[in-house]
């Protein structure tokens, strides 16, 4: 086979190219000619082909996400030390600490091979982190689901989970939360978002660009094969059409190996330690595509790439299929000449393969060899960050009135004698069910700084064992909440991610996103998408916030069939001595007081209710309310910091009937409690903006006059009563806990061991 050198693209314009195979279209790829004079050869077309994917280029939402920073003030600019458009947010904590998190998405590798996608979404965000110069300290995993009893869930949930964990457990990081949730719009196509959270030094922070004319390339980790070709252009950057379609995407998937990461992540350590980098960058998504056209684009010379010297572990490989390869575990480094000696040596104590593969040169250009022949020459930018952007139609979905018009209100209600035994159906359903099948194929206290995991509101893990500083993340999203009202719904998964890390005690400082949503083609999902990403911008503004960074999902939908519109948010929070963290299940102290904080309405658009009991949705989510939110979160870190509060549980899905059998299962303790009003509302309803706290007695006056001062609704509804065996609901009975377990924690155990 002939080398298609760009000599020879010079002489033969002529000739036929596979571009649409590669997932560019007609206006495209007649761009890339018009910018490099000429028809590009295999190598240069395979790096744009990628580059320029829906996955890597943001093309039909970088209009949008402009909004992100059109809408961050200074103040929430301030806390950031590196933001949208670096590997991963960073933010300064305090104390010469910073903290670095994102969140990213392997949807369609993880349905066509569902271990090896979970697995390399995992080591993937795990990279991100690292390449900022923090070490990786946990993850988290928000995951979705067709319905839990279908024949494709029960083969992708249980492949998806374990590797997750098989990841994670040999990278020996904690996975401290996430989330697991069934729709029927996830069949074919389910949600494996992954998140990561790192620690570092400020004065440690590194950043992707190649800077120093004369300064060393270097590539080091795993060697590069054929896994993962086309994963981002083809595979992650198209809607699935049929079964056979999927399956001919499997060479598509990359292949992880965790003991081999966790060596790089040490050996990678100890280089920044010895400030032996001067710039980096993982090759995840495009691969050495990536990695080179970014680290040039970003610095302040060009490129010069030896492609034939990348260490390969498959044999004929064309240097189009090494500059695609997404192999997994691999750095691409910029070093001073003077280092390199030093670099090389660190990489053989920890036994990582590196390869010096070429170096920074003086103009705007990024030239590639193979073999002494140039295959590619391109100014890097047009690669990286000048790719297409398009203004997708916009138009409000047809169904959309008619949607909120089919309101929940005639649904038939329990009779009263039914309710409780609605509380144990609705525990043992499975968006509310125990996820501890799940977690336990997870390590979550591995290296001993995990101080919450799930099923805490929050994860929290210590960061500083001399100060006990430490850090809060959740993330959430509903998406019939996102469905029946874009803007409300992204606010709301705002709201109550932002409300689980003030929940146990942390004060929220930071957000990162995963969008994930269906074609862009559709002019109805684009509507969703701006509508989203708005009402998150605009609530981080209200809430005093930023958005760090985060991850766009697009064509996530089978056929014709879209997913929900799933906008998960995921905020930090900072702790300074995790000691006074709150934990979520009640303690064993008799008579203290449950105090339900917010406000209680009938509520059950796109309510959990409404979704098992009667399978619909239809209506107005629940009402945002940001600034009382903002209030509720100060009121919880306030008695977190004062000692007040026992134990703190935030409602959501499900509402206070759930958040009760929830917090005396976790505490294994049973409580007594009395309502007013009208007890499924009171049960069910999920009204935003609540807290079910525990108050020791000797310090309910002292936090309800607080709430009192603030403004901030509360009221009684119970007692903790340890020497009891149940929860009971005054004038309904009682409901044993051991009933109660059986149900929540039944199902999921049930349906996939």
């Amino acid at each position: 086979m002939t080398l298609d050198t760009v000599k020879n693209a010079e002489t033969t314009p002529d000739q036929e190219q596979p571009y649409k195979e590669l997932g560019l279209k007609d206006d495209e790829y007649t761009r890339i000619r018009e910018i490099l004079g000429r028809r590009p050869t295999d190598a240069e077309l395979a790096m744009y082909s990628v580059m320029w994917s829906e996955h890597c280029s943001y093309k039909s939402s970088k209009v949008h996400l402009k909004y992100f920073s059109d809408t961050t003030t200074d103040e929430m600019r301030a806390k950031m030390l590196a933001g949208i458009g670096e590997n991963a947010g960073v933010v300064d904590i305090g104390d010469g600490w910073a903290i670095t998190f994102k969140a990213e998405s392997h949807n369609h590798p993880s349905y066509v091979e569902p271990y090896q996608g979970a697995a390399t979404g995992v080591g993937g965000i795990v990279r991100d982190i690292l390449a900022m110069g923090a070490r990786p300290l946990a993850v988290m995993d928000p995951l979705r689901f067709g319905p839990a009893d279908a024949p494709d869930t029960r083969r992708v949930l249980p492949g998806i989970v374990a590797g997750v964990g098989g990841y994670g457990n040999c990278l020996g990081l904690p996975n401290i939360g996430g989330e697991v949730v069934f729709d029927a719009t996830y069949a074919g196509n389910p949600l494996v978002n992954a998140l990561c959270v790192g620690a570092m030094r400020v004065e440690d922070l590194h950043l992707a660009h190649a800077s120093g004319t004369g300064n060393k390339i270097i590539l080091y980790g795993a060697r590069t094969g054929l896994d993962g070709i086309g994963g981002v252009s083809v595979l992650a950057s198209e809607t699935f059409d049929d079964t056979a379609g999927k399956r001919k995407k499997l060479p598509s998937v990359q292949v992880g190996d965790p003991f081999t990461e966790k060596v790089l992540i040490e050996c990678s350590l100890e280089l920044f330690r010895e400030r032996l980098v001067v710039g980096i960058q993982d090759l995840g998504g495009a691969g050495l595509s990536c990695a080179t056209s970014e680290l040039a684009s970003a610095g302040d010379g060009g490129m010069r790439v030896h492609l034939d010297r990348v260490p390969l572990r498959a044999t004929g490989m064309t240097p189009a299929e090494v500059l695609s390869s997404e192999s997994q575990e691999r750095m691409c480094a910029v070093v001073r000449p003077e280092d390199v000696d030093a670099f090389m040596a660190v990489c053989a104590k920890w036994d990582v393969i590196a390869t010096e593969i070429g170096e920074v040169t003086e103009g705007d250009r990024l030239v590639i060899t193979w073999h002494d022949e140039v295959v590619v020459d391109v100014p890097p930018r047009t690669v990286a960050h000048e790719g297409p952007v398009y203004h997708r139609p916009i138009e409000r979905p047809a169904d959309q009135d008619r949607l909120r018009a089919d309101t929940p209100d005639a649904l038939p209600r329990p009779a009263r004698e039914d309710l409780l035994e609605l509380v144990k159906t609705m525990a043992a359903s499975p968006n509310l069910a125990s996820r501890r099948w799940v977690t336990q194929q997870y390590d979550r206290y591995v290296r001993g700084g995990t101080v919450l995991a799930q099923p805490a509101d929050a994860g929290m893990i210590r960061i500083d064992e001399s100060t006990n500083r430490g850090v809060a993340l959740s993330t959430d999203c509903n998406g019939r909440y996102t469905r029946l009202d874009p803007y409300a719904g992204a606010q709301l998964a705002l709201a109550e991610a932002y409300r689980n890390v003030a929940t146990s005690g942390a004060t929220p400082v930071a957000v990162t996103n995963c969008l994930n949503f269906g074609s862009p083609e559709d002019p109805g999902v684009m509507w969703q998408f701006e509508q989203a990403v708005k009402g998150l911008a605009d609530g981080c503004v209200e809430l005093g916030i930023p958005v760090t960074g985060g991850n766009v999902s697009f064509y996530n939908q089978t056929g014709a069939t879209a997913i929900l519109p799933t906008p998960v948010v995921g905020v930090l929070g900072v702790i300074d001595d995790v000691r006074r963290r709150i934990p979520t299940g009640i303690g064993a102290e008799a008579g203290e007081t449950l105090v339900l904080l917010g406000e209680t309405r009938p509520e059950f658009g796109g309510s959990e209710w409404a979704h098992v009991v009667h399978g619909h949705l239809g209506g107005l989510p629940p009402e945002v309310d940001l600034a009382r939110e903002k209030l509720l979160g100060e009121v919880l870190v306030a008695g977190s910091r004062d000692g007040m509060l026992s134990a703190a549980h935030d409602l959501a899905e499900g509402g206070l009937a759930q958040a009760l059998v929830e917090t005396c299962l976790i505490g294994e303790t049973g409580a007594r409690v009395f309502l007013e009003g009208d007890l499924f509302t009171e049960l069910f309803s999920e009204s935003a903006g609540r807290v079910l706290v525990a108050l020791p007695r000797t310090e309910e006056l002292r936090f309800t006059d607080m709430c009192t001062a603030r403004g901030l609704p509360w009221r009684k509804v119970g007692v903790v009563d340890p020497e009891s065996d149940s929860l009971e609901v005054q004038d309904l009975g009682r409901l044993d806990l051991a009933e109660l377990r059986a149900a929540w924690e039944g199902t999921l155990p049930a349906l996939f061991d």
